[in-house]
């Protein structure tokens, strides 16, 4: 787990204007979904909701490039050596594809965690930026990182409970989501996480080539990495292209295939049931030992006893 202190959130008094809304998200959520359940409605497949009726001792899996908000509760992220904390009031987002550990609070069977994400398209940012309708970008000085949380506000609130309004309407689906997506794209470019999106979506920028990079590293990861290879593909040299990808991703290549051969384990011994060495061997690790001990600083817990205390707390 990342040794740094999580990034809080500065408390500020919660905007009126997010009541309303909220509100009928926090209703439409409780309709739509389970508690324990993480869902993809069948209408809206960019959308995954959460509803979580007590805190959780660790979540894992890869972000795609997304933006996300917390309707009801709190959340912890960890990415890299970084903690991004989220609520009600702020949203969290990312251009790329990342590994990372959450952690839920604040979710009791009375108020339970709730929040939605929506996949973003990069086709649709870059779309965007070529139109040439958006406000320049001010990017925070010295900051690099892609993901980041923000400042929520009722525009960008109001327009996702119009997307899940559809969850009522699957009539209208086809026609109205996506123009309700691309108000939300809008949003996040003209907004401050705009600049984060943008320094991925442009095709001649190093974040976009590192993004290529990274797609090749999802799709191989259980593989020896060959860090020439990668460096190659961003037409970068070897230590520009490493000082970049932790720039944007907070880790190392080696760090980032690390944490996606440890996620990609532990959902194997979860939902398929392999015992350590095999989902050690499955996802590219020789040693069933380093495996447990990279997976037992990660997780808290060696491999088989996190997977027991996760199946008895479910």
């Amino acid at each position: 787990m990342p040794e740094s202190a999580p990034e809080v959130p500065e408390q500020v008094p919660d905007d009126p204007a997010l009541a309303v809304p909220r509100a009928r998200l926090v209703a439409r959520l409780l309709r739509h979904t389970r508690a324990g359940e993480l869902g993809i409605p069948a209408v809206l497949p960019e959308v995954m909701t959460m509803r979580l009726d007590g805190p959780e001792r660790t979540l894992c899996g890869i972000y795609e490039p997304c933006v996300a908000l917390v309707v009801q509760g709190s959340k912890r992220v960890d990415i890299g050596e970084q903690a991004y904390v989220y609520d009600p009031q702020r949203f969290f987002v990312t251009p790329l594809d990342l590994p990372a550990v959450a952690t839920i609070f604040e979710a009791t069977p009375e108020r339970p965690f709730l929040s939605v994400a929506l996949r973003i398209d990069m086709r649709e940012v870059a779309t965007l930026i070529l139109e040439g309708v958006l406000p320049p970008p001010a990017a925070p000085a010295g900051e690099r990182r892609a993901m980041a949380t923000g400042r929520l506000d009722a525009p960008l609130l109001d327009a996702f409970d119009r997307l899940l309004a559809l969850l009522d309407e699957p009539a209208h689906v086809r026609t109205l989501a996506p123009l309700v997506r691309r108000e939300i794209t809008y949003r996040l470019l003209a907004g401050e996480a705009g600049w984060r999106l943008r320094q991925i979506a442009a095709v001649d920028s190093q974040g976009h080539q590192v993004a290529r990079a990274i797609e090749q590293l999802r799709a191989r990861y259980g593989e020896a990495l060959r860090i020439e290879e990668l460096a190659r593909l961003a037409h970068m040299s070897v230590s520009t292209f490493h000082h970049h990808f932790k720039a944007l991703t907070g880790m190392s290549p080696l760090q980032y295939q690390k944490q996606l051969r440890l996620a990609e384990a532990r959902r194997l011994m979860l939902t398929e049931h392999l015992d350590a060495a095999t989902a050690a061997y499955r996802v590219g690790y020789e040693s069933a030992s380093q495996f447990s001990r990279e997976y037992s600083r990660q997780f808290g817990a060696p491999p088989m006893r996190d997977i027991a205390e996760m199946r008895a707390s479910a």
